[in-house]
């Protein structure tokens, strides 16, 4: 006889922070997989398109307003989620942006709002959904963290700091939750090709990459696509009963040398700055 029972065919899931980038990318993964999904952010007009995307490819998705901040926003969330697709049986939790600065220019306001969004909204989130799983004996949590939380790297440091705490937060997690069914996992996205909701200039970044490639921080070019971590995400969400992915880093491989790419100097894309 199998160690554990399977999963439900039917495994309703939350994605936080889907409205671009890795949730909106994760969301739709997720779909195509089967799994049904509530979709939650601020910018409630991305949710309402990647939901229409997602039910016009044949998957089933919904979307509500979601603030990790307010926690009656959070709560509200949850149930309507619960209410609309039945019992979560994965979270996957990613919302958040980053402030970038050096740790002693930026405001204490500012600090405090990455800790906010990246470190107490994820506990928010997990304290709404796993008593449930819990008593049900399953389910599945998923943070997205960073490989900023591993390695530090200037100009990100309270985004730095709140992964961290993160990683000590899913780490507690993973011990609390041993022997109730329930898995905590997290996955750290390397540099990603993602807006996270800010630009900077020419002026701003230049230090910026001066100070990674000081630190060895910015070896080549190269950037993961948001789809490599739903890739990522989907498949801890996947992993069988009996087996426990407790983290995963997910870095994008060099370009091959001698190649223009890996001449080029290390600019900033297009698409935004890297998680």
């Amino acid at each position: 006889m199998p160690r554990f029972d399977a999963p439900p065919a039917r495994r309703p899931a939350i994605v936080a922070g889907a409205s671009s980038g890795i949730g909106a990318a994760t969301a739709e993964e997720l779909a195509r997989r089967g799994f049904p999904v509530a979709l939650g952010a601020r910018r409630t007009d991305k949710l309402s398109e990647l939901v229409a995307t997602i039910n016009d490819a044949g998957g089933e998705a919904v979307a509500f307003p979601l603030d990790v901040t307010d926690a009656d926003s959070v709560k509200s969330f949850v149930a309507q989620s619960i209410d609309a697709l039945g019992e979560i049986e994965l979270l996957v939790s990613g919302a958040g942006d980053m402030v970038p600065g050096r740790i002693h220019e930026m405001s204490t306001e500012a600090f405090n709002d990455q800790i906010q969004v990246h470190l107490v909204g994820a506990q928010r989130l997990a304290a709404a959904v796993l008593p449930d799983m819990v008593a049900r004996r399953r389910g599945d949590v998923i943070f997205v963290g960073s490989d900023v939380a591993l390695r530090q790297r200037p100009h990100m440091g309270a985004y730095g700091a709140a992964k961290a705490a993160l990683v000590a937060m899913v780490t507690n997690l993973q011990m609390e939750l041993e022997g109730t069914g329930v898995r905590a996992s997290i996955v750290h996205p390397g540099p990603t090709l993602t807006g996270m909701g800010w630009q900077l200039t020419a002026e701003q970044v230049g230090p910026m990459l001066e100070d990674w490639a000081k630190w060895g921080q910015a070896r080549h070019s190269y950037f993961l696509r948001p789809a490599d971590l739903a890739r990522a995400i989907a498949f801890v969400a996947e992993t069988p009963r009996g087996a426990h992915i407790v983290n995963m880093e997910v870095q994008p491989e060099a370009p091959l040398k001698d190649t223009a790419s890996e001449r080029q100097h290390l600019q900033l894309p297009d698409e935004g700055m890297p998680s």
